[in-house]
């Protein structure tokens, strides 16, 4: 139903079938101009046609019957503007036809105004009731450019997601379906990708490039992304108020390693293991997640290699294995280690009698010294507040 405004509603009815019998001829002019102007549209003549020809109809028949209702299957209009979508075209081209095709039922408007001796007010009324018209077929025309391109983003998004569960899945099983699923998502597949495991937040998101896969919905939100260069940066700006660990980089084949040891990153933080930042890189993390990959394991090195500083108090334990990790990854001497710990180089020399008391001929074997410091290590990664 046209609104009371509506300059269609000022032209008299009568008006309307006098107007009818100008369709035909309207619409070849229409689209003889449209055909030399965008040579492109000719491969599709009957679209094209038949659409200007709905159009003029429509225009008619609001005249003639301003207070009836719009069929709402009757979209051509719309499905013009997805045809342009769907043909890998803007609206440009559908946009200059309108504007083409107005300018010449201008053209005709006059004529028949002045072949039916019409005054100038109608004449006036009539050209501001097409111009109405060619807006409101312009917005379906737009309305319909939208809602396909919408459809194609979440169809492209729904492939993009299956691709992702491909890759952090077991690709190895079939790398074919991987391969498919990636040319269906328009991803061209890179030679190296990381993925970047993010905490769940009501944060908002900024632009990521196009091609970094996204999964937001998830319980466990991750991306992944293609030929990785300075993710931490581009992260900090694109999802401020995230949390975030950027795995490694590894071939597509291996997603699911680089998305895993993002994830113990990210554990390890809420564990208080490592710094409550807002991106980790698992590069500067190696040696805790190589540590704590078995959290059970470490437990049970550190315990038995450390077992004889069991029986100490917590005061004495904790000044000889401070003093152990120190001697042991120190190259000097006494001195070098009383320089770290901040201490007189004879209370080194007393506490290290003490530790060989403790740990005899283990404290000058390689393999047993090498045990003993990832022990220590372990152990002061375990301690959590």
């Amino acid at each position: 139903m046209t609104q009371p405004d509506d300059p269609r509603r000022s032209v008299p009815r009568e008006l309307a079938p006098l107007l009818r019998m100008e369709v035909a001829p309207v619409s070849l002019s229409i689209f003889e101009a449209i055909e030399k102007a965008i040579p492109e549209y000719s491969r599709f003549r009957d679209n094209v046609v038949d659409g200007i020809r709905q159009a003029l109809v429509k225009f008619v028949d609001r005249i003639a019957a301003p207070e009836s209702e719009p069929d709402p299957h009757d979209d051509i209009h719309r499905k013009l503007g997805a045809w342009e979508f769907k043909s890998g075209r803007s609206l440009d081209s559908l946009q200059a036809a309108y504007r083409i095709g107005a300018r010449i039922a201008w053209r005709h408007v006059c004529g028949f105004a002045e072949r039916r001796g019409l005054p100038l007010h109608l004449v006036s009324v009539l050209g501001e009731a097409m111009f109405a018209h060619v807006d409101e077929l312009v917005s379906l025309s737009v309305e319909g450019y939208a809602a396909a391109q919408a459809s194609a983003a979440g169809t492209l998004e729904r492939k993009r997601r299956k691709l992702m569960e491909l890759l952090v899945g077991d690709p190895a099983g079939n790398w074919q379906a991987v391969l498919d699923a990636a040319r269906a998502a328009a991803w061209p597949m890179p030679g190296r990708l990381c993925a970047v495991a993010l905490e769940p937040s009501a944060a908002p998101v900024g632009d990521l490039p196009a091609e970094v896969l996204v999964n937001f919905e998830d319980a466990t939100p991750y991306l992944l992304v293609p030929d990785p260069v300075a993710v931490p940066q581009r992260l900090r700006r694109a999802l401020p108020g995230w949390r975030a660990a950027v795995g490694l980089p590894v071939a597509p084949a291996q997603a699911r390693r680089s998305l895993t040891c993002a994830r113990q990153v990210l554990a390890l933080v809420r564990a208080k293991v490592l710094p409550d930042q807002p991106v980790l890189d698992c590069a500067d993390h190696l040696v805790e997640l190589t540590l704590l990959a078995d959290e059970f394991l470490a437990r049970q090195l550190a315990e038995r290699a450390l077992a004889p500083l069991a029986p100490l108090t917590d005061r004495q334990r904790t000044k000889l294995a401070e003093t152990l990790l120190v001697w042991l990854s120190a190259r000097g001497g006494a001195p070098e280690v009383a320089a770290r710990l901040q201490v007189h180089p004879q209370t080194v020399r007393y506490r290290v009698n003490q530790l060989d008391e403790l740990f005899g001929d283990r404290m000058h074997d390689a393999e047993e010294r090498f045990t003993l410091e990832l022990a220590l290590r372990a152990h002061y990664l375990l301690q959590r507040d």
